[in-house]
């Protein structure tokens, strides 16, 4: 038998704090991630490696590498592994109403062609969910940028979201997660992605029909 190389998934986590709930919710989306791409091979199953790079164990290599030009070997070794890796998970927390400067940092490092083609799901934390937009006008025109695809669940997760289910108008912050993790998952096996009309979980029995004012809620809270 011919061993095969294993799916690789990254996340950054820009999170300064510790614990820090940016570094929380990347762990849960690598998670999601990694559940649903074990359940969706179909043969030859291939395993899943996950590693979450933290920016803040980088922050003095990343500020050296900006003015020297030159990475330590810890920063290339980052470096090295988004920009291989199957599937990248992105997660900042929102500063001054953008992404952190230590995210846009790290990302500004990266060629503008390392990324060309690879699946990302961009997420955020943030004290309110007045913020939520920064995925939208920060985040995805960033992954554009650097020619990544990102999927279409973007996952913002306020102070009030931890530990709540939703209501009848929004998904709570798990589901989102899940669908999020699954449409990573599809994109990293080439399949299609469809989360703008289908919602994805991990415990769903079938893909619903998302009504269409789910769809704006999901543009305004996500």
């Amino acid at each position: 038998m011919f061993a095969t190389t294993p799916l690789r998934i990254v996340a950054v986590s820009a999170g300064l704090s510790q614990p820090s709930s940016t570094r929380l919710l990347a762990d849960r989306l690598a998670a999601a991630t990694r559940e649903r791409l074990t359940a969706e091979q179909d043969r030859d199953d291939r395993d899943v490696e996950v590693r979450v790079i933290e920016l803040r164990d980088l922050a003095v290599d990343i500020a050296n590498h900006l003015v020297s030009g030159f990475p330590s070997t810890g920063l290339r070794e980052a470096i090295d592994a988004v920009t291989e890796a199957d599937g990248l998970i992105a997660v900042t927390p929102v500063f001054t109403a953008s992404c952190s400067g230590l995210f846009k940092s790290f990302f500004d490092l990266i060629d503008h062609t390392a990324l060309t083609g690879k699946p990302v799901v961009i997420a955020a934390t943030g004290g309110t969910a007045r913020h939520s937009l920064v995925l939208e006008h920060a985040l995805r025109p960033l992954f554009a940028y650097l020619r990544a695809v990102t999927v279409p669940t973007s996952v913002y997760a306020a102070s009030e979201d931890w530990g709540s289910s939703g209501d009848e108008y929004t998904e709570g912050l798990p589901s989102r997660i899940r669908r999020a993790g699954g449409e990573l998952a599809s994109a990293v096996l080439g399949r299609t992605v469809s989360g703008a009309s289908r919602a994805l979980g991990l415990d769903d029995g079938e893909d619903a029909v998302v009504p269409f004012e789910q769809q704006l809620a999901d543009l305004r809270l996500d």
